[in-house]
Order: C-alpha cells, then sequence, then structure tokens
C-alpha cells in the first residue's frame, strides 16, 4: 500500500546527508569547468585539446568510480549492522583496491597515448594534447584513493570535511592555473599543460589531508584500520568486485557514448569540439546535483538493509527521485533560457558561444532522465541488482544514444545538435527501463 507521509519523511534525511555530498561533487566537477573557462581564454585550440584529453580520461576515471562505489554500499551496511571492524576490512581492501587499479589505469592510459591519433581529431588538437593528456593520468591513483576515502567517510555519516577538502582543492587548483596556465609568480605561461600540472597538485594533496583528517577523527576510530599492508582477505575482494564490476561497466557504458559522441564531435571540426565541452562542462556540473542525491539514497538504502530494514528501500528511493526532479527542473530552466549568456563565460569566439548555446538548450530537455536514471541505478545497486542493469545501460547508451546521434547528426543535417539528441534518447531510455525494474523488484 502507498503511504505518502512515508515517502515525505525520508526525503528530509536524504537531503541533509546528500547536501555536502552534491557540494562535494559540484567542487570535483568545479575544477574542470574551472579549467574549460581559463584554458578557453588561452585558445580554441587548448580548449579543444583539453576536451578530447577529457574524454579519454573519464573512461579511466568513470571506470575506477565504479569499483569504489563498493566502499560507499558494504560500509553503509556495515555501520547499520553495527560491525565497526568489518567497516575497517572494506575500507583497508577498498583502498588497496584503488592503488593497484591507479597504478593499471595509469599504464594503460600511457599505452593508449601514442594511438590517438586514430581517433581522427584535427591535427592542431592532437598536437597540443600530449603534455596534458600524460599529466591526467598521472593523477589517477590519487583520483581513485581519495574517492575511497570519502566515500567510507559520507557512508559512516561524516560527509562535511569531504566536502571543505574538495573547496579547498577547488581554489588551490583556481590559483596553480592562474600561476601556471598564465604565467604569474615567476612561472612562465604553460597553457595547457599548465593546466595539467595544477589539477595533478591539487589531487595529490587532496588525498593528503582526508587521509589525515580521517586518520585524527575520534569519531571514526572504532572504524579505522589498524594496519594498511597484509592479511587481505580474496574473499573481500570478490565480494567488493561483484558489485564493482557491473557498476563499472554501468557508468563506462554511459561514459564511453558520451566520450564518442565527444570523438564524433571532432570530425566535425574544433568549434563543435570546443562548444561540445563548453556545454557537456555545465550539463556535467548540473548532473553532480542528482548524482549526489542517488549516492544519499544509495548509502540510506544499504544502511536500511543492513539493519534489517528492507522495507524502508521504496520510500527512500522515491522520496530521493521526487527531489532530484525537482533540481534538474530547475536546471533545465537556467539552460534554456540562459545558453548563450552561460556559453559566453568560457570562451569569446562567438561561433563557439552560438553552437554551445544550442547544445544547452538540448541539455535543458535531458537533464529530467539523467537524474531519474543516476537515482534508480544506486537504488538497484544498493539492494544487489546489478547484472540487469548493466545490460539496460550497455542498451540504452550503445543501441540507442550512439546509432541515433551518428544518424541525425553525422550522416543527417543536424550536426552537432544531433549528436546531443542521439545521448538525449539513450538517458531517457535508460531512466524508464531503471525505474520500472526497481518498481517491480521493490513490490
Amino acid at each position: 500500500m502507498f503511504f505518502p507521509d512515508r515517502y515525505l519523511r525520508e526525503i528530509r534525511p536524504t537531503l541533509t546527508l546528500a547536501a555536502p555530498i552534491v557540494v562535494g561533487q559540484v567542487s570535483q566537477m568545479l575544477m574542470g569547468v574551472t579549467d574549460s573557462a581559463m584554458i578557453g581564454h588561452a585558445g580554441t585550440v587548448p580548449l579543444a585539446a583539453s576536451a578530447f584529453a577529457g574524454n579519454v580520461f573519464n573512461l579511466f576515471f568513470v571506470t575506477g568510480i565504479g569499483l569504489m562505489l563498493p566502499v560507499a554500499i558494504l560500509v553503509a551496511r556495515s555501520r547499520g549492522a553495527q560491525r565497526p571492524a568489518e567497516v575497517a576490512e572494506y575500507l583497508r581492501h577498498g583502498v588497496a583496491l584503488a592503488v593497484v587499479l591507479g597504478i593499471l589505469e595509469v599504464g594503460l592510459m600511457f599505452l593508449v597515448g601514442p594511438q590517438l591519433v586514430r581517433l581522427g581529431q584535427p591535427p592542431e588538437v592532437l598536437a597540443a594534447v600530449g603534455p596534458f593528456y600524460a599529466l591526467l593520468a598521472l593523477s589517477l591513483p590519487a583520483v581513485l584513493v581519495y574517492l575511497a576515502l570519502r566515500q567510507f567517510a559520507e557512508a559512516m555519516g561524516h560527509p562535511w570535511a569531504p566536502m571543505f577538502i574538495m573547496l579547498g582543492g577547488v581554489g588551490l587548483n583556481a590559483l596553480l592555473n592562474w600561476v601556471f596556465i598564465f604565467g604569474h609568480a615567476g612561472m612562465p605561461p604553460l597553457g595547457l599543460t599548465g593546466a595539467g600540472i595544477s589539477t595533478l597538485l591539487s589531487r595529490v594533496l587532496g588525498v593528503g589531508v582526508i587521509f589525515l583528517w580521517l586518520r585524527r577523527d575520534a569519531r571514526l576510530r572504532a572504524a579505522w584500520p589498524k594496519y594498511w599492508l597484509g592479511g587481505y582477505s580474496m574473499i573481500r575482494f570478490k565480494e567488493m568486485l561483484g558489485v564493482g564490476l557491473p557498476a563499472a561497466g554501468m557508468l563506462l557504458f554511459e561514459t564511453t557514448a558520451f566520450a564518442f559522441s565527444g570523438i564524433m564531435m571532432g570530425w566535425l571540426g574544433t568549434v563543435p569540439l570546443a562548444a561540445h565541452q563548453i556545454a557537456i562542462s555545465c550539463a556535467s556540473l548540473a548532473f553532480m546535483f542528482p548524482l549526489g542525491i542517488s549516492m544519499a539514497a544509495g548509502m540510506r538504502v544499504s544502511h536500511a538493509g543492513g539493519a534489517g530494514e528492507r522495507a524502508r528501500a521504496r520510500p527512500i528511493t522515491f522520496g530521493a527521485l521526487g527531489a532530484g526532479l525537482a533540481l534538474t527542473a530547475a536546471f533545465a530552466v537556467f539552460f534554456g533560457l540562459g545558453g548563450e549568456m552561460i556559453a559566453g563565460w568560457f570562451a569569446p569566439d562567438k561561433a563557439v558561444v552560438l553552437l554551445a548555446g544550442q547544445l544547452l538548450l538540448v541539455a535543458a530537455l535531458f537533464q529530467l532522465v539523467d537524474g531519474v536514471q543516476v537515482i534508480a541505478a544506486a537504488a538497484l545497486r544498493a539492494v544487489a541488482d546489478v547484472v540487469v542493469p548493466a545490460v539496460v545501460t550497455l542498451i540504452a547508451y550503445w543501441g540507442v544514444a550512439l546509432p541515433l546521434g551518428y544518424w541525425l547528426g553525422i550522416r543527417g543535417p543536424w550536426g552537432a545538435i544531433g549528436l546531443w539528441v542521439g545521448i538525449a534518447g539513450g538517458l531517457a531510455v535508460s531512466a524508464g527501463l531503471l525505474t520500472s525494474r526497481f518498481y517491480r523488484l521493490t513490490r
């Protein structure tokens, strides 16, 4: 039976947990947005090159995000069951997984680097991208370890410190960009390479700060590992990978759809690629709000399951869906009414600004379904349903989004806008199928 009050009561605690997570997620994205804005003033080619490198980097980044998601899910479940020693083990194994994965991904990015020429990008973009791409690759271990530590803190109900650490990282990144991109404080102007140096330094320092805070916080002492090296359990690694691999697949299918759309943008020229980078930066920033809500909802559903309160899964999730829809609707209005104005903040090139404004109109339409699909996916992971959702996302993005975008934008007359319409179609399919599956599983 449907009891509206049960759903409404779950919205407030979800938003209370989600608020600092959202700010932390937005802060993380603001590093990329800050880079785009500052690189854009260094020229259209550097901006397009940062978009290209970012698209490739994101394939590795989201794989890591998916493999780190079990830290939040399993820590929240163990916390709900009041097993602090088990919490510590999941953190320890999660950090070990982050280090190993980060090192492997650095190696893979360096192996892929010489093959970037095969992706058909403009020659001037390929000439500029190398050092920036390498510096992004080197930041991967720090990024993944930070994710594991941050998700531990959030799942333990302490999301505020990671938020402030991320905000500090944004400010540091902007300051270092000013120094290294444009050449201040005695440094030569390094342009796009300077942005890569800033990003790497900010991410490494962020890991050190959050580790020291967690280690010294008395509230987390019972759940903090007594040792870090040795004594690992293959059973725990298998449990984490059992959740993490399908989750990584889901994220990878979506991200590769966006990344390959970015590659197809490069086929259309430098201006469409630069406009795509502006629009995707804005859309990704807005996406951090429903993503933060999804993370909070997933942790709360996992905590409820660990505490033996599985009946709360549906009220928590549908309350989160309502809150997510309200937020994404606000962004849809903002993008729809102010697209060109927003694009003008990033680049002076009028052709880039005009096209980016048109792409933001499409982003205004897919904000709603994008928020729904990410919240539904998190809820399904929290109830241990991971394989079918991974198949759904494969169909939605590679069976719908990319073919539709190619047909409309490359073979058809719509160009960059057609590619974005294809993405919107894939998001809509994913949102509908994932939400309906959660509804059926929790009846």
